[in-house]
């Protein structure tokens, strides 16, 4: 019985606290031509927008995905404008947007200021090492644009290397691969918290014309 117990605390904690493992990517030597590639996407200074095909669509997704995160981010301004980011920013890395957002209640709990006990930081726990890699010594892993930035660069980083292979891609990001528990946790919440599909709207009889 208390073995039980022991198992069920246990997974209770790696569901609900993002700390409890954190990632902790490895440092790496990078290529030249992989360390200017990610040099540019870091330094990227255009303002953060939504991409969608039209603006109902993105004011759907905004609207779906604000209900759900309101428990944990209750100012609305702010959970706006993280959402807003985090789409921004996962699109231009050519990542899914409900990918990120799972990977970020895993990491941190969407905690801003979360640390690990390795030292990564942040919502999507960037190991430091990375600011001096590929970034500049003045960005900040705690704002919220850049944290975001630096992750969503690191995972693309690691799916180029793994070749589209998701599942080994996040054990990198989270310094555990070949182990599967960080990946299922992170799919795992992509499909029970952030799977999204838009609404269906009717067919105007213009546009059937």
């Amino acid at each position: 019985m208390r073995k039980a117990a022991y198992f069920l605390v246990a997974g209770w904690l790696l569901l609900n606290a993002g700390s409890v493992i954190a990632g902790a990517q490895r440092e790496e030597p990078l290529a030249n031509s992989v360390r200017a590639l990610m040099q540019r996407s870091i330094s990227d200074s255009a303002a953060p927008r939504m991409v969608f095909a039209s603006e109902v669509e993105g004011q759907d997704w905004l609207n779906a995905m604000s209900a759900r995160l309101a428990k944990r981010i209750p100012d609305d301004r702010f959970r706006e404008d993280f959402l807003r980011t985090v789409n921004y920013e996962a699109t231009r890395a050519g990542l899914d947007t409900q990918l990120v957002l799972a990977l970020i209640q895993v990491e941190s709990a969407f905690n801003k200021y979360a640390v690990s006990s390795v030292g990564a930081r942040g919502y999507m726990q960037v190991m430091p090492f990375w600011v001096k890699s590929i970034g500049a010594t003045e960005h900040n892993l705690f704002h919220l644009r850049l944290n975001l930035r630096y992750g969503c660069t690191i995972l693309r980083h690691y799916l180029d290397i793994e070749k589209g292979d998701l599942y080994r891609a996040l054990g990198r990001y989270n310094g555990s691969l070949g182990q599967p528990q960080y990946p299922n946790l992170v799919l795992g919440a992509w499909r029970k918290s952030w799977s999204y599909q838009p609404p269906l709207r009717p067919v105007s009889e213009a546009a059937l014309k």
